[in-house]
């Protein structure tokens, strides 16, 4: 039997669902290496520190007027499930956007590419 596995994702921004091709959450831990002078020339551990959560997203631009202001989101709540599971979701609260760019091609759409941060990350 096949096993089934996680594929396209659904992004929502405080509750509106936004249309992207690409969706990037990464989670800085901010664990150091703690280096020491020892016989075995080695480190011994770690220092606990502050996480850190960025996503990266890529989003459409429509034309019909309905385009998300990217550069003004302060505080909002970013949740992403798996198409069709909306009980598996992730939730990133306090999140406000750090950069923002669009990219024209030739063969392909006209994207926006968008660097947010948040404050929390929530397993609902």
């Amino acid at each position: 039997m096949a096993e089934t596995y996680a594929g396209s994702i659904v992004l929502e921004v405080d509750g509106r669902e936004i249309e992207i091709v690409k969706c990037d959450p990464k989670t800085m831990t901010g664990r150091k290496l703690v280096k020491t002078m020892n016989s075995g020339g080695t480190a011994k551990g770690y220092a606990q520190g502050i996480a850190e959560y960025t996503l990266s997203l890529t989003a459409v631009v429509p034309i019909d007027g309905s385009a998300v202001d990217w550069a003004s989101i302060a505080d909002a709540k970013l949740t992403i499930y798996p198409l069709n599971k909306t009980d598996q979701r992730v939730s990133y609260l306090g999140c406000f956007t750090t950069e923002v760019g669009q990219s024209y091609t030739v063969d392909n759409e006209a994207t926006q590419d968008i660097q947010m941060n948040a404050l929390r990350r929530v397993v609902e």
